[in-house]
């Protein structure tokens, strides 16, 4: 007699993951991890969706052969596509990575104008095809002004759903700190990065804590050099980006797309019990007097696939003027995007 053991694939029932931008190199990076089980479980099947605009589409076919030839157990289906109604329908998650790069030149307004039409039309498909429950993460930039232009397009969705990335910013920050200290990352917990993802957000590591000989130490005594946590290290972790862009002539991938995983893995699974990660989400009625209707990058902690922002963090004077200037560029990008859509 032969005993048959279901394995918990067999059972789950697939999850539709949609990512925008599929033929682009950090799609590249993220679409393997995905699609092994790094991001959504070990046991839980994946359907993958991959959008992208039509002069990509042959490129898109080389990536679906890839994935077809890593012979992965819970990629159950790959579907490349052009087309919104194929791409955003019935969703779990969506992955919005595609936007209009910055081109040399190029003001920033212009680029914001041209982004607000393809997240506005990206709302309105999540709104007319998606899942309810959909959790959708926006990459591309300018990330977090795209990311309340979608979720005002898509008002039947809850705007708790909308997150924008900024964990790439908190895990260089973690970085920076544990590489100052010697530690390993995995050492370092409650960086915080505050508002945009741009060259004004502010790292901030007054409630960080560094693990020394299994002893939790704030970060400013672990780091003891104060003048390099409010001086370099913050440049350091603004202006990382356009390092990487400077050295590797393309920007950022393999990093954006491990943090993409992180980001999506923290909603899917949780937070770990005293720890909080930065995220940008949905500004309403915070006790930081972050002004409300903003996509601002807050400490976050997430239990049951629902976030909530870290409350009663003290903040000194320092950090209260780089987080009202961060904040200050958001609002000039929302006022500017809600211009070209003609809303108030």
């Amino acid at each position: 007699m032969y005993l048959v053991v279901r394995s918990a694939s067999a059972q789950a029932e697939p999850i539709r993951v949609l990512v925008t931008g599929a033929a682009g190199q950090i799609a590249y990076s993220l679409l393997f991890s995905i699609a092994k089980g790094d991001v959504f479980g070990k046991d839980q099947p994946i359907i993958l969706v991959l959008l992208d605009i039509p002069p990509m589409l042959p490129v898109l076919d080389g990536v679906v052969m890839e994935l077809q030839d890593c012979a992965l157990p819970l990629l159950r289906e790959v579907i490349p596509t052009d087309k919104v109604e194929v791409g955003f329908k019935n969703l779990d998650a969506a992955i919005l990575v595609g936007s209009m790069p910055r081109k040399e030149g190029m003001e920033r307004k212009d680029l914001l104008k041209a982004n607000v039409a393809i997240f506005k039309s990206q709302g309105a498909a999540l709104e007319k095809y998606a899942k309810k429950t959909v959790k959708v993460l926006v990459v591309g930039n300018p990330a977090n002004t795209n990311c309340l232009i979608a979720s005002k397009s898509a008002p039947s969705i809850p705007k708790e759903n909308f997150s924008c990335l900024t964990r790439l910013d908190h895990n260089r920050a973690s970085a920076q700190v544990a590489m100052r200290v010697g530690v390993s990352t995995g050492d370092v917990k409650n960086v915080i990065i505050w508002g945009n993802h741009s060259s004004t957000q502010y790292p901030d590591v007054n409630h960080a804590l560094i693990n020394l000989d299994g002893e939790e130490v704030c970060a400013y005594d672990a780091v003891k050099d104060d003048s390099w946590l409010k001086g370099n290290f913050i440049t350091t972790v603004q202006q990382r980006g356009a390092e990487v862009i400077k050295a590797r002539k393309l920007s950022s991938a393999m990093s954006a797309a491990k943090a993409i995983c992180d980001h999506m893995r923290d909603i899917w699974f949780g937070t770990s019990d005293g720890e909080f990660v930065s995220m940008g989400v949905y500004s309403t009625g915070n006790s930081y007097g972050v002004p409300d209707d903003l996509m601002y990058s807050f400490p976050v902690m997430i239990k049951n696939k629902s976030w909530k922002v870290v409350d009663g963090l003290s903040i000194n004077d320092f950090s209260r003027a780089k987080m009202d200037a961060t904040a200050a560029e958001l609002i000039e990008e929302r006022d500017t995007a809600l211009a070209f859509l003609g809303v108030e």
